[in-house]
């Protein structure tokens, strides 16, 4: 799946690493006291890991604060395994400061398609298969023109759009916008959904859509 390499690419990479690397630093006592009421709200372990697909598909292990309780003891959904202050978390866009060392190792990008579930990779589209071409991000296109308010098609759509016209310009755009999201707390969840709903394959997706069924929730979060 590999293409050719696109020229703001080195320069993306040499950003990535300075702004994760100085973001880790100032943000250290913050990352600290997270850890500290996680533990002290839900237990151990303090950060949720989980195998996504990167780059090319290549999977890495995506690291961010836990919000939810594991399940069992009656709790099966997103909804019913999300506690008080792992919402508050997500609201406040504090569960993801941990994928910075993802960053800084070269898993993500500050800004990129969101790594999504490893068993979606063989329900995309040729199309839709084309946000593997770069890294995934924190952030990205979709999160900014409306995050899970949108359906997955247009995700997809923003998350090529964004591969075939990567710029700094679009980064830092991006970037910026992201913050005003997160201070508006916009797009968090899908109607109906405490996160987002499973992709089913964009087939699938339009049928149920059709019919007005819904599917289950997906165990992460964009």
């Amino acid at each position: 799946m590999a293409t050719e390499r696109h020229p703001y690419d080195r320069l993306k990479r040499a950003l990535d690493i300075f702004i994760a690397s100085l973001a880790l630093l100032v943000l250290s006592p913050v990352l600290l006291g997270v850890s500290v009421a996680v533990a002290l709200a839900m237990g151990r372990p303090v950060l949720f890991r989980q195998s996504r697909p990167g780059r090319y598909g290549a999977l890495f292990e995506l690291r961010k604060f836990r919000t939810m309780h594991p399940p069992g003891r009656g709790r099966v959904s997103d909804g019913e395994r999300l506690t008080r202050f792992g919402r508050w978390l997500r609201l406040t866009s504090l569960d993801e400061l941990p994928t910075l060392w993802n960053v800084l190792r070269g898993d993500m990008s500050l800004v990129g398609p969101r790594p999504l579930l490893v068993q979606y990779l063989d329900r995309y589209t040729p199309k839709q298969a084309r946000r593997h071409e770069v890294r995934p991000g924190v952030t990205g296109l979709a999160q900014v023109r409306g995050r899970n308010a949108l359906s997955w098609e247009e995700k997809f759509a923003y998350d090529v759009r964004y591969v075939d016209g990567r710029c700094l310009w679009l980064d830092l755009r991006i970037l910026l916008e992201t913050v005003v999201k997160v201070a508006r707390r916009d797009g968090i969840t899908a109607d109906g959904h405490a996160t987002a709903p499973e992709f089913l394959g964009t087939a699938r997706s339009l049928a149920d859509a059709s019919r007005g069924g819904t599917s289950r929730d997906a165990s992460w979060r964009t």
